[in-house]
């Protein structure tokens, strides 16, 4: 797949999410990768104007860099269709459902992709008892990069129960997701759309200094050890790759996604547990989807091509006609 040269890509990045910093650093990373292609670049740090920021610069395409709220959720994606603009990642409705985890639970596990359970509780019933025998984790239902995840044990210093006073997320959210703690290894696969379908990039272990894989490990340099490819049995690589292809697909994403699993290697393969699928992968320095990439022979500037000419493709094969002309 070619891309008519040079295309207007403005690139949103920042936001006000909790990953405001991470989005930045990766919108500018792309920005910097399509101008070295020869593309003409507008950057927007994205504020509430930024529907008349993008109509002024009328760009042939978005390259949508952002995490989190409002950029992840469909909100955005919304706002992008209603101006007939391509853009990449994922569209409305997938986004609405990957970015909210129990909506992703019903969808992905009546297709036979194992997933922890849990329910939804609130920070009162947290302050009364523990809904879940410990270790259990507590997450944000609609938060990404791993933003306020707690895993509560026996040795927690939050007390039994939890206390109102104790530093966690019941602070931060009036509802949490709680779920059993799996225990075993970090893993995670690439997916990314070429003109054959969606393919795994292969799998990485997560290798972490202490604690578990949270937004310090994920994005401080030398908190954690990324294995590419992770030495895995090759059943258990090949059903990570072929769980985060269904998830991709399920899910109805587009241009790339990263599927984030837990592995207790002592129960095989029914020990494989899918925690998330990531339709906003970041692409920073020390982003997965990208390092897989490289290790895969496709560098980062060309990555961030092959997500510009999905957009266009995706956007076409809608019947849209904005912006320029289609990639061959």
């Amino acid at each position: 797949m070619t891309l008519p040269k040079p295309l207007h890509v403005a690139v949103l990045m920042g936001g006000w999410a909790n990953e405001r910093p991470v989005s930045l650093t990766s919108g500018a990373g792309v920005a910097d990768a399509l101008e070295s292609k020869g593309h003409r670049v507008t950057r927007i740090d994205m504020g509430r104007d930024v529907a008349l920021r993008l109509h002024d610069a009328n760009p042939d395409v978005v390259f949508n860099a952002l995490h989190g709220v409002p950029g992840e959720d469909g909100t955005v994606q919304g706002m992008l269709d209603l101006m007939g603009l391509p853009y990449t990642h994922s569209g409305l409705a997938t986004s609405v459902i990957a970015i909210d985890k129990v909506l992703t639970k019903q969808a992905l596990v009546p297709h036979g992709i194992p997933m922890p359970g849990g329910r939804i509780v609130t920070r009162e019933e947290l302050y009364e008892r523990d809904p879940l025998p410990r270790p259990y984790v507590l997450k944000p239902v609609n938060e990404g990069s791993s933003v306020g995840v707690a895993i509560v044990t026996d040795s927690s210093n939050v007390g039994n129960p939890i206390s109102p006073d104790a530093k966690g997320p019941w602070q931060e959210f009036a509802e949490l997701l709680a779920e059993p703690f799996i225990k075993g290894r970090e893993l995670t696969a690439a997916v990314i759309d070429g003109p054959d379908g969606p393919r795994a990039l292969g799998v990485t272990e997560l290798v972490i200094d202490n604690g578990f894989y949270d937004f310090e490990h994920k994005y401080t340099e030398g908190r954690t050890q990324h294995i590419f490819p992770a030495k895995l049995p090759p059943e258990i690589t090949a059903l990570c790759e072929a769980y985060a292809v269904k998830a991709h697909q399920v899910l109805g994403c587009h241009g790339t996604s990263r599927t984030d699993f837990r592995w207790d290697d002592e129960a095989g393969e029914g020990g494989l547990f899918v925690l998330e699928t990531n339709t906003q992968p970041g692409m920073t320095p020390l982003s997965l989807v990208p390092e897989q990439a490289a290790g895969c022979g496709i560098p980062y500037a060309d990555l961030v091509e092959l997500l510009v000419a999905e957009a266009l493709r995706v956007h076409a094969a809608k019947g849209g006609a904005h912006g320029a002309a289609d990639p061959a």
